[in-house]
């Protein structure tokens, strides 16, 4: 069993692809354009059947995006980016075949500072998408929560009835970037 400190955090990216970009921060012709290409590119894969219809998707992106920084700043968190990076808990074999078994990158949990990161139960997007809102967690509330569970995460997680807990980062400054470009 895993403590909280050692928990990793987990972001997948397409193969071809390079990790921990998101589109949203593009301007917004430019991120039309790249999903244009992207969906193009890859039709039969999952990780961007939402880019053939982004007219819908990034309207609804923004507005989620916007919910989770307004309630993140609420909740006590100084965000240096309006739009999150996205990672997991320990990991999904959901999501790692959903972006086609590619690229991982791995940060531990202990390794943020609580107040650039947060947290939602299973994903955050069809979460406010299905109900307009989302529960978001600091590290101090999943930490209560997964000690309620005896402190074992995958106890937490199987008690959520969900995939992963997905993790929202508000900051770069733990990122390491490569040539290769790819927006999630």
């Amino acid at each position: 069993m895993k403590t909280f400190e050692d928990l990793e955090l987990v972001n997948y990216c397409y193969p071809d692809c390079a990790p921990l970009l998101n589109i949203m921060r593009l301007p917004k012709t430019d991120a039309f354009e790249l999903a244009r290409q992207l969906a193009m590119l890859h039709p039969e894969t999952t990780a961007f059947y939402r880019f053939a219809d982004f007219d819908n998707y990034y309207a609804l992106r923004e507005i989620q995006d916007n919910y989770l920084y307004e309630r993140f700043l609420q909740l006590g968190g100084t965000p240096e980016e309006k739009h999150p990076l996205s990672f997991v808990i320990e990991g999904s074999e959901y999501l790692r075949e959903w972006f086609g078994n590619g690229i991982e990158t791995r940060i531990l949990l202990k390794d943020i500072e609580p107040c650039h990161i947060s947290f939602t139960v299973g994903d955050s997007g069809a979460e406010f998408k299905k109900n307009g809102n989302v529960e978001l967690l600091t590290v101090d509330e999943l930490h209560r929560r997964i000690d309620e569970q005896g402190g074992d995460f995958d106890g937490f997680l199987h008690s959520t009835g969900k995939h992963y807990i997905e993790v929202q980062l508000w900051s770069d400054k733990y990122i390491v970037r490569g040539d290769n470009l790819c927006f999630t």
